[in-house]
Order: structure tokens, then C-alpha cells, then sequence
């Protein structure tokens, strides 16, 4: 059976990796015409992957061209002979073109810092999965996840963030992006969403690609506007209430009491919450999330390890209201698991054994430091006389507005000059720059203690 190495993709999702693979060996002619590509379900086995990865791989290729589908037979290689040659000298010409630049600095994308994960203790448990385990690593998992991982993020919910939570009301799956489409997917083109503005973009993108209505509703000071909720067409909002991004802002009691009020006038409205980053608190007691207050099933909850651990384990989870659940298990249980049984165990061991919040822990004191000396290299530079600092003890990001005439574009290209890729806040809101300044979100997380003054002094040479 075809291999390939899909450990060495440079941050390139798993999916992409695998079909650019098979194109290359279709077009050099190692995959030869007619050639039966394996099942995806023994693919994905072979390679150690989720099932949607294949699945997604061999749907690319069909599209364009590279295989086809016979019914009740599988995946055969299409005969491209006369065209290979070709392909390939415009796959490599268009590929020197589309490198991706290396920045000293990148705050576009929310990293972390991986030099603080704890990999002795992962591997060590991902060994022992393998010998403990051995028998069900092979078995099929439930649509739903591992049920013992779902007892085990249930379990950390009651301790952590004080959730009463069934694990049959639990998804797990590969990346938040995927369990929001199957959300949509469930749930249907009927209904529009409510997005804050600014927000998770992600979100607006995934509904356009289902086909869903969505209308952006503004914050302010307590948290999403209601009652310009409540004047739009919105069934479903999607909300970050203990820690919004991009302002890290905290909703209000009474901010939270209006939404539920919205959402239990009309049957089918829903809350989704976002509880992304919200280990990573400074000061005060816990947010309490929504779904722990919710006392009418409407807050539907999401979270993930990627930001906590490694993006690249690509875990998330979802919590549906109960009926929701019941629509789930009768129209779309047919759906495989798009983790790894053997991801699954090892995570279950790391969560119960005590492993997670013991690096929960040391990342809030790890993050809390960083940040401090963020903070401190920045009052003492010049660039604090012509901007300020907003930031609300949570997270790994702020807000730094800046006293500027220039123009985006222009404060782009030197950012570039600089091996800076700058994430602005419009880019994350409907509403334009004011022509006196711009607003940065500053991502410190994957800032190393030892980068700290390099990088405030990168920002003065953009804008001093």
C-alpha cells in the first residue's frame, strides 16, 4: 500500500499534504492510469489518520480530475499520460511563487509557545497507549469520540469550569472548523447567525460555505449588543463571553441574562459558546460559562485543545442540548470520528492522570510572564509616547492602538521590511480604521523572553 510521510508538512493541514502527495505520484507517473487508489477507511488506518482526511484528500483529486469513482469499486487514477509532463513544470513554477515568507515575528497567526509543551510525558503516554491498548486501537470509535475521553474532558468541566456535563451530549473532532460545519450541517440553511463584531472570522466563512444567512451584531463595553440582536433576523448567535476576542473584554452579568432572556422567546434559538482561551485568565475568580447557568438546554458549547497544547493534535469538542443531540444521533450518526482512537487514549490518560492541569498551570505562569515583560519593554520605548495598551488580564493577546497617518497598506510593506506580519483589528471587524490610527492585536504567546525587546524595537522602526 502507498505511503507517505505526513509528519514533515511544514504546518500544512493534514488533507492538503496527503493530495498534494497523490497528485505529485499521479503526475509523475508512480501512480500509473487505471491504478486502484486503496479504500479510504484503509488509507486512513494505513496512515494513522482520521477518515475526513482521506476522504477530504481523494475528494480534491476527484474534482479535479486526478482519479475517478466507480461505483461499488473504489478510486482509480485517471489516465493524464499526455498532460503529466506539463503539469508538473507549471505545479513547480507555481510553487516558487507561492512560497510562504519567513517572519521574524508573526502575530496574524494565534501560535503558542511549544518550547513549554510537555513531551517526555506525552510520549511516554502515547507508549503506553500502544501497549495497553492494543487491541482497541484497532476497533472502530464511536461517531461521538471515545467515551473515555469524553468522561475525562466531562470530569476536568466540573473541576475547571463548573459544568454538570453528560458525555453523551459530547462530539469530539478534528479542529473546531470542522465540528461548526457539522453544527451547521445539523442544523440547516434556515437558520441565520448572529456573529460579534469584531469576532472569530472563521465562523462568518463557514456559514457563507453552508449557505446560512449571518449579520454582524456589535460590542461595547458589556459584551454583544442584545438588543441589536434582537432587532435582526439571528436564531443562533455565536458568542465568547469569557473572553472575547479580539478585545478580551468579559461579558456582564446582566449582558448574560438579556441573552438568555433572547434566546428562550422562540423555540428554536441557541446560543453557541466559545469558551476558546478561557484556561488562560490572570487575575479575579473564573468566568463562569453560560452553560453551566443555563437552565432551558440553549447554550450549545465548544472548546479545544489546540491552543492549550499543540495545534497540531487538532482536538476540539462540542456539547449539544439534548433534542439537538437527538437530531444529531438520527440524521448524522452515520458521520465517522475524525480522531484517532489512539490520539483519543493518550489524551483520556493526560487529562485523568492530572498531566493537563498541572500545564495549565505552568502556561498561566509561563504567559503571565511574558506578558509582564511585554508590558515592561513597551512603556519604557518610545513607542508608548504615541500609543496606548488594552488589555483585560485574559488570553494571550491585546489590543495596541496607535497614533498614526499612515495607511494600512503602507504600514503593512514596512512591517514586512521588518519580518513583521501585523494582525490589525479591522481585519476582524466591519468597521474601518479611524484616518488618526490603527489598532494592532499583539499575539505575545510564541514570543520568546529573549525576543521580547527585538520585536518593541521591529514596531518603533514601523511607525517612529
Amino acid at each position: 500500500m502507498i505511503t507517505y510521510d505526513l509528519q514533515n508538512r511544514n504546518g500544512q493541514p493534514m488533507y492538503e499534504y496527503l493530495y498534494e502527495c497523490i497528485r505529485q505520484d499521479i503526475i509523475r507517473g508512480e501512480l500509473v492510469a487505471g491504478e486502484k487508489l486503496p479504500s479510504k477507511r484503509a488509507f486512513a488506518n494505513h496512515l494513522n489518520v482520521g477518515n475526513i482526511t482521506v476522504e477530504k484528500a481523494y475528494e480534491q483529486l476527484l474534482v479535479e480530475g486526478y482519479i475517478r469513482s466507480v461505483e461499488r469499486s473504489g478510486y482509480y487514477v485517471e489516465n493524464l499520460e499526455k498532460y503529466s509532463k506539463d503539469l508538473l513544470n507549471r505545479r513547480q513554477s507555481s510553487k516558487m511563487h507561492q512560497e510562504e515568507p519567513e517572519y521574524f515575528m508573526d502575530f496574524k497567526a494565534n501560535r503558542i509557545s511549544l518550547t513549554k509543551f510537555p513531551v517526555s510525558t506525552w510520549s511516554k503516554l502515547m507508549k503506553d497507549t500502544l501497549t495497553l491498548k492494543e487491541d482497541s486501537l484497532y476497533k472502530p470509535v464511536s461517531y461521538k469520540g471515545l467515551y473515555e475521553l469524553r468522561v475525562a474532558i466531562a470530569n476536568y468541566l466540573k473541576r475547571s469550569r463548573g459544568m454538570e456535563v453528560d458525555p453523551e451530549l459530547m462530539i469530539i473532532g478534528a479542529g473546531t472548523e470542522y465540528l461548526y460545519g457539522r453544527l451547521f450541517q445539523l442544523l440547516g440553511r434556515e437558520y441565520v447567525f448572529g456573529m460579534e463584531n469584531p469576532g472569530y472570522a472563521k465562523i462568518s466563512k463557514i456559514a457563507d460555505i453552508h449557505g446560512n444567512r449571518w449579520e454582524p451584531i456589535p460590542i461595547d463595553d458589556g459584551g454583544l449588543r442584545v438588543d441589536v440582536l434582537e432587532e435582526s433576523d439571528a436564531d443562533i448567535v455565536h458568542v465568547s463571553p469569557a473572553n472575547q476576542f479580539p478585545t478580551g473584554m468579559v461579558m456582564s452579568v446582566r449582558r448574560r441574562l438579556e441573552l438568555f432572556e433572547w434566546a428562550n422567546k422562540v423555540h428554536k434559538r441557541y446560543i453557541i459558546e466559545d469558551d476558546y482561551d478561557c484556561e488562560f485568565r490572570y487575575s479575579g475568580r473564573m468566568i463562569l460559562p453560560l452553560y453551566a447557568i443555563d437552565e432551558g438546554e440553549k447554550v450549545i458549547y465548544t472548546n479545544t485543545f489546540s491552543k492549550t497544547l499543540v495545534p497540531s493534535l487538532r482536538i476540539s469538542y462540542m456539547i449539544l442540548p439534548k433534542n439537538l443531540m437527538e437530531r444529531f444521533e438520527k440524521t448524522m450518526s452515520f458521520y465517522s470520528c475524525t480522531v484517532s482512537s489512539f490520539e483519543q487514549y493518550t489524551l483520556a490518560r493526560f487529562i485523568e492522570e492530572g498531566y493537563f492541569e498541572k500545564h495549565i498551570i505552568r502556561m498561566k505562569n509561563y504567559y503571565r510572564r511574558v506578558r509582564s515583560q511585554v508590558m515592561k519593554v513597551f512603556q519604557n520605548s518610545e513607542l508608548s509616547q504615541i500609543s496606548r495598551i488594552e488589555e483585560h488580564n485574559a488570553g494571550t493577546h491585546f489590543l495596541m492602538h496607535i497614533q498614526t497617518n499612515m495607511a494600512k497598506q503602507e504600514i503593512k510593506e514596512k512591517a514586512a521590511r521588518q519580518e513583521l506580519l501585523l494582525s490589525f483589528y479591522s481585519d476582524y471587524s466591519s468597521k474601518e480604521e479611524t484616518e488618526d490610527g490603527c489598532t494592532l492585536v499583539i499575539n505575545y504567546a510564541s514570543i520568546q523572553p529573549e525576543q521580547v525587546e527585538h520585536v518593541i524595537d521591529r514596531l518603533c522602526e514601523i511607525f517612529l
